[in-house]
């Protein structure tokens, strides 16, 4: 991955974009596609649309949720600790300890998650799990009033973790790579297809609330009214102690990007898809849904009278955590891919399976 690619996915990442709260992170992905898009829009959900070639055939739309999981304030007491719910889903016992930060009145707020310490917990209180209820976030506040000067009931909040190379640098470490990751392989694809010849039109897509009900991209999905959807979204490497492959699929990081089949994707997208990855060398993982993906492609199927959907996903380790892990190796080859096999769609392929 070049600088230039890096530096927009590292800001893609540390800016703060939970569901509903995006954004700050697509303007990022605005400016960034905003340098090649032939037009480019945000709906008032907020998801933005970035369109090449726009009157070509067929259309085809290509979705990366660009929304984080992430904490909503609500409730403030007399001490000025900072009671919330959750954005999205959370194993609660990853949460004590945590850096936080809030999009505050003037800016983003530090902040920590705290719980009793297991000092001073009852034996029945060590052996129970965590409830959010038994959490808050702590900014140090000296009482409401104070608190309330920074932040308020409705307040959104992140984990506060940026991103990171590990000591394999093709690794990265951050929160949010589910799924800003998929975000930057959607604009990096409109990229390398716009320097091509495309027939189609192609429209890229930072897609909202996915993490809250897949919103985003079913709204726009409507909007673009393509014939064919691509979603981009992480998949659970399994490559690490207890991971049950039995359960999910052998998928590890660096094995390049992991193609779903199942009810939800057009067997004829997916073929297209193969066929691109054999075109350009590149290694592919497989996995299988035998009812949903719990992904974007599963509401762009649904929108209208039916859209042809397919799924590309990027293996991801430690999924909802402060320290997801994944390979920028399989980041770029997933553009790559996505890239190749748009390039080649035109007007005379049929997409009824």
């Amino acid at each position: 991955m070049e600088r230039q690619q890096f530096d927009f996915l590292k800001s893609l990442v540390e800016t703060p974009s939970p569901s509903g709260y995006e954004q700050q992170a697509a303007a990022i992905w605005r400016e960034y596609a905003g340098q090649f898009a032939d037009k480019i829009s945000t709906d008032s959900q907020g998801s933005v649309v970035a369109g090449i070639n726009l009157g070509g055939t067929p259309r085809v739309m290509l979705s990366g949720h660009i929304d984080e999981i992430g904490f909503i304030v609500r409730y403030i007491d007399e001490q000025g600790f900072l009671y919330f719910g959750t954005i999205g889903g959370f194993d609660p016992l990853t949460l004590p300890g945590e850096r936080v930060q809030l999009l505050g009145k003037h800016g983003l707020v530090r902040g920590a998650i705290g719980r009793k310490a297991r000092h001073l917990q009852r034996p029945d209180e060590q052996h129970k799990g965590i409830e959010i209820d038994d959490l808050w976030i702590d900014i140090g506040a000296a009482n409401r009033q104070a608190a309330e000067e920074l932040v308020e009931v409705g307040t959104a909040a992140t984990r506060a973790q940026g991103l990171e190379t590990l000591a394999n640098p093709d690794l990265i470490i951050s929160r949010a790579l589910d799924n800003k990751t998929g975000a930057y392989v959607v604009a990096r694809a409109l990229e390398l297809v716009s320097q091509r010849q495309p027939r189609a039109a192609v429209f890229a897509v930072a897609s909202v609330q996915e993490e809250v009900g897949l919103r985003g991209a079913r709204t726009s999905a409507f909007g673009v009214d393509p014939r064919i959807g691509i979603a981009v979204d992480v998949t659970h490497a399994s490559d690490y102690p207890t991971a049950d492959k039995k359960r999910t699929a052998d998928v590890r990081l660096g094995g390049g990007p992991v193609l779903t089949f199942g009810p939800t994707i057009n067997p004829r997208v997916a073929t297209n898809l193969l066929d691109a990855a054999r075109s350009r060398g590149i290694a592919i993982q497989r996995e299988a849904e035998g009812r949903t993906t719990g992904t974007d492609a599963d509401a762009i199927q649904q929108v209208r009278a039916g859209i042809a959907a397919g799924l590309i996903s990027i293996p991801l380790r430690y999924m909802h955590t402060g320290a997801e892990i994944g390979s920028l190796t399989d980041i770029e080859q997933c553009a790559e891919l996505l890239a190749e096999a748009v390039a080649h769609i035109g007007p005379e392929t049929s997409w009824i399976p």
